[in-house]
């Protein structure tokens, strides 16, 4: 005898005990607390079962064996007559108390009768024997059809034989049926066994269909982190997202309430399990029993390894449990039946002489060693990737698994709304609200609470329940539109899953007169959403003018209000609740009395001239604070709602007047004729090719390459004074033929000539200023006459009134400003929006011949009008062919005041107007006197 050695071993006991404990609380932290009860009443029964099976000897294996064998194959027999079906496989039998999964006790048979019958040595004959009754089970567990265990019988008798030392070569014939039999399986898979493998071999499987149990199971070990999300309140609902998990999925489940440190004790359980096995299997008194202990030790790796590799993703969803950690009745007893031999085993060896025949090598089962090393590598392999996983993408996952059991309606904010430099509502919101109900816990809600939401509504309840059934299982069910006062009312009632929030309809006062300006507001399209990448489906956003351009201010933030859903997507509770912000008020440096008033001058200028658009921008020529930008024909952009008024949207868009989406201001682009003379001035001035006193023949027409160009009216000689003051063309077909165009060009870049202003408008044109160079490029011909008609502001020459109200008031102010409209923005003008600091033209000190030329203008020239200013102006008219333009002229006018210290720059144009000085210029001047009362008190002059 071997005194002295223990007779049990607390390790493997105590492993046995972890395992349940863990799998009691899996099953506690996921609500299973009447499985949990049921699995502890099992465990009970198991340890008394292990007890009883760890007082037997080694010599009574053998009956035990055949006795279950004979057991397990008459209820193996008895399942298709009589058995429980699930997943159209019969595998379990209903004895009202309890169930039984006979396939279990086949296990721990075809454990025992191999043992046995091979326990004396390989010959051909145990060989079959073993074959011929291992085939038995395994062929009536394929009938029900349960091919996942018939699989695994079959790897429990290949792993017997392996042990026994059954010498390679005659199972190798058993290897290659197996091999060559694996393509006709597939005719014996169930449905959702195939989908299993299907999703385990395709990377693309939908998450919602068939890869749903991969999806969750990878959510669940990858969002658990090290402790787990089990003692969060919501935890109960989380867990419901991860099938079996009190099964197939136990260890992805532990890992998702407990955390990575509860999934590695299960691994060190099973560890533990095995090795003690393989100790039990060495020190073992009989060949018999080494090989019923390292078998136990092997089936319980196996189906370890097995069950997390497929919680893993790492192996097709087999079903395949972890013992006594998987819930199971039987599979828990066979469990602790199993320990109980492995003790059996043990308790035997140590307190019983060793009367063995042969040497202790042969006796010990072959690669048991090996065997527990493998499995032991593949269990910690697969931890640390669980752990991988957890640190490359734990954030994400539980993300996912936050937002898969939440469902949120977007509660919007109210916008900002956009005022004038007095506080005057450009653009505002409507005083109207939707009221809206989470549609299935509403539906649930008591009668009172119907009621009550019904009669605040002014509706009948069974209207209301009409409602509710109409929303074809949508979340949120809208049941109207309420006014401020209503929805006040409906607000202060409480009622449960009641929701009311602003429609967010934008309202303009000002109509046409600023819609071109302002915008409008519409549901985000997929180029918003690029933009804005966190805005919801349905956000409002500004889609042209200021609302576009000032959004990100004007939208505010959205709220929610969450509720939890389970996997079916029914609402089960209260969720977040976020209150939108509402947007920022923008304050614009824009006085509404001026843009009414340039709105109306425009208007009649163009109706008695004839022309078809007009635009008219009145600037601070030190800041470029826009003061007015009006644009003719207009829109109404209340129609845009949201939502859009589709008749009335038709009825503007087919009405009279080009472009009327357009501000013509910024958007429309035309030759600015001779306003643009003050720039080829500016070029010479920089330039110095000729002085400014210098006279230049006049006439009413000049030649040049065989062609006659025109003048305006015919002129005596002219300096650059009397040709800026009387638009002399002769002077300036000259003046361009000396610089050449690529002077002119080099300083009407300076002044912003070709170029977006920068004002804060989206969709700016940017004009056109040509050269030699780029015509060419785009496969033009710069003719000689072309630098002449550059001279003027005809032929390759395009600008938008903006562009000729920079270079107006930069000229006069030696600086070139950035044109803006926003000044301010929060609740008050609390946060103003500077302008860009004005650049200083480099030739600014070479202007004042320019200059004079413009004063010489306004008092007495082609803007003579203005000289009954109270403060002295500085002008230049223009006058541009246009054959798109009705009657082939637009009409320019461009002014500052007062000439010594400009303060503001006013600049219109009608195209088709004809003269600047006779359609414009009227314009300009009402304007000029408008903003001249206004800061001076003065009043204008009629």
């Amino acid at each position: 005898m071997q005194a002295g050695k223990q007779q049990s071993d607390p390790w493997l006991v105590t492993a046995a005990v972890v395992l349940v404990v863990l799998g009691l609380l899996n099953l506690l932290s996921t609500g299973m607390t009447s499985y949990a009860v049921r699995h502890a009443v099992l465990a009970a029964v198991g340890l008394g079962a292990m007890w009883a099976t760890s007082r037997l000897r080694s010599s009574g294996f053998r009956r035990v064996g055949w006795v279950l064998f004979a057991v397990s194959v008459v209820l193996l027999a008895a399942v298709p007559l009589i058995g429980v079906a699930t997943k159209g496989a019969q595998r379990w039998l209903d004895f009202g108390v309890f169930t039984l999964q006979p396939s279990e006790l086949a296990k721990l048979a075809l454990v025992l009768v191999p043992a046995a019958i091979l326990a004396r040595g390989y010959t051909l004959g145990r060989f079959g024997a073993v074959l011929a009754v291992a085939a038995v089970p395994v062929g009536l567990v394929a009938l029900q059809p349960d091919l996942s265990t018939a699989v695994v019988l079959v790897a429990t008798v290949m792993l017997m034989l392996i042990l026994a030392r059954v010498p390679l070569l005659p199972m190798l014939p058993l290897f290659a049926l197996g091999i060559a039999s694996l393509p006709l399986a597939v005719l014996f898979l169930r449905p959702y066994q195939l989908e299993r493998i299907h999703v385990f071999l395709s990377n693309n499987a939908d998450p919602q269909g068939s890869g749903w149990a991969a999806w969750q199971a990878d959510i669940a070990i990858g969002s658990g982190g090290w402790w787990g999300l089990g003692r969060e309140p919501q935890y109960g609902l989380r867990a419901e997202y991860l099938p079996e998990s009190e099964h197939d999925l136990s260890f992805a489940s532990i890992v998702y309430g407990w955390g990575l440190v509860a999934g590695l004790a299960v691994v060190v359980a099973v560890v533990i399990i095995v090795w003690r096995s393989a100790l039990a299997a060495r020190t073992a008194r009989t060949r018999e029993a080494a090989l019923v202990a390292a078998g136990v030790g092997g089936l319980f790796g196996i189906h370890a390894a097995v069950s997390i590799a497929q919680s893993l993703s790492l192996m097709p969803h087999t079903g395949m449990p972890i013992p006594l950690f998987s819930y199971g009745g039987t599979a828990a007893i066979v469990g602790f039946v199993e320990i109980g031999l492995v003790l059996a085993v043990r308790r035997d060896g140590v307190t019983r002489p060793l009367w063995a025949t042969e040497t202790r090598r042969r006796r010990l089962p072959r690669g048991v060693s090996a065997g527990a090393v493998a499995l032991t590598a593949s269990l910690v392999a697969m931890s640390g990737f669980a752990w991988h996983l957890q640190s490359d993408q734990g954030a994400e996952f539980r993300t996912t698994s936050d937002q898969q059991m939440m469902r949120c309606i977007r509660l919007p904010a109210e916008r900002g709304r956009i005022l004038d430099r007095g506080g005057a509502p450009l653009a505002v919101n409507v005083p109207e609200y939707t009221v809206a109900v989470v549609a299935r816990m509403f539906a649930e809600s008591d009668a009172a609470v119907r009621g009550e939401l019904a009669a605040l509504l002014g509706i009948t309840p069974d209207e209301l329940s009409d409602n509710l059934r109409s929303g074809d299982g949508e979340l949120q069910v809208v049941l109207g539109r309420v006014g401020s006062e209503q929805a006040r009312h409906i607000v202060e009632a409480h009622l449960p899953w009641v929701l009311v929030y602003p429609t967010g309809r934008r309202q303009y006062p000002q109509g046409a007169a600023l819609a071109s300006t302002l915008g409008y507001v519409g549901i985000a399209d997929p180029q918003d959403m690029a933009l804005w990448p966190t805005l919801e489906l349905g956000s409002r956003v500004g889609k042209a003018g200021l609302e576009k351009q000032y959004d990100a201010l004007l939208r505010g933030t959205d709220g929610k209000q969450c509720v939890y859903v389970d996997p079916s997507g029914h609402p089960v509770g209260t969720g977040e609740r976020v209150d939108p912000i509402q947007g920022h008020d923008l304050w614009l440096h824009l006085d509404l009395g001026l843009q009414q008033l340039a709105t109306d001058a425009l208007t009649e200028a163009v109706r008695t001239s004839g022309g078809d658009l007009g635009a008219a921008i009145v600037m601070d020529a030190r800041t470029g604070a826009v003061l007015t930008l009006a644009s003719v024909p207009g829109y109404d952009n209340n129609v845009y709602g949201p939502p859009v008024d589709p008749v009335a949207l038709a009825a503007q868009t087919e009405g009279p007047g080009p472009g009327r989406m357009l501000n013509h201001a910024a958007q429309t682009a035309a030759p600015p004729g001779s306003t643009f003379k003050i720039v080829v001035a500016s070029a010479n001035a920089e330039s110095h090719v000729l002085s400014p006193d210098a006279l230049l023949a006049g006439g009413a027409s000049y030649t040049y390459g065989g062609h006659t160009f025109a003048n305006w009216q015919p002129m005596g000689p002219n300096s650059l004074i009397g040709a800026i003051q009387w638009s002399d063309n002769v002077y300036f077909y000259q003046l361009a033929e000396l610089l050449g165009p690529e002077r002119i060009a080099a300083t009407a870049g300076e002044l912003g000539v070709g170029q977006r202003s920068g004002i804060d408008l989206p969709g700016e044109s940017e004009g056109f200023l040509g050269t030699p160079e780029n015509v060419g490029s785009i496969g033009g011909t710069w003719y000689p006459g072309s630098t002449l008609l550059m001279g003027i502001g005809q032929g390759t020459v395009s600008a938008t009134p903006v562009q000729v109200a920079r270079w107006t008031s930069g000229i006069t102010t030696g600086a070139m400003v950035t044109p803006q409209l926003a000044a301010a923005y929060g609740p008050g003008e609390d946060f103003s929006i500077p302008t860009a600091a004005p650049r200083p033209l480099p030739f600014a000190d070479q202007l004042g011949p320019v200059r004079a030329g413009m004063r010489a203008s306004a008092a007495a020239g082609t803007a003579g009008q203005l000289a009954s200013l109270p403060v002295p102006a500085a002008a230049k008219t223009g006058t541009a062919e246009d054959p798109s333009a009705p009657g082939g002229l637009n009409a320019w006018f461009s002014a500052v005041v007062p000439f010594d210290a400009p303060e503001v720059v006013v600049t219109a144009l009608v195209r088709g107007g004809g003269f600047g000085s006779a359609t414009s210029g009227p314009v300009v001047k009402k304007l000029l006197e408008r903003y001249l009362a206004q800061t001076r008190g003065t009043a204008p002059n009629r």
